[in-house]
């Protein structure tokens, strides 16, 4: 088996996010002025949107694309599924079609 890959506290203490700050926070220490009210009307008019589902397949990606996609942070997969549609919808803006 492979080493698996894992942050060092060292390296989530760089963090950039403030994520630690508002974990210590309590609820009544959090400013909600800027944020609108919503009142009945709209539930009257919201739609709930699913997303849509995601295909579970196994590819082959080599190995420093998926290290540098890892060091990206979080979220490989993810990005792995963003610059593929990016790709595709580029492609697909065109009016020609290249085959690979």
């Amino acid at each position: 088996m492979k080493d698996k890959i894992t942050q060092t506290s060292q390296a989530r203490s760089k963090s950039k996010t403030g994520f630690n700050r508002s974990r210590q926070m309590r609820d009544t220490d959090i400013d909600y002025s800027d944020i609108p009210r919503l009142g009945k009307s709209f539930w009257k008019t919201a739609k709930l949107t699913m997303p849509e589902p995601k295909d579970r397949l196994t590819i082959r990606i080599d190995h420093d694309v998926v290290e540098w996609l890892k060091k990206q942070g979080s979220g490989y997969q993810t990005r792995i599924n963003a610059i593929l549609r990016s790709y595709m919808k580029a492609q697909s803006d065109g009016s020609t079609h290249r085959r690979m």
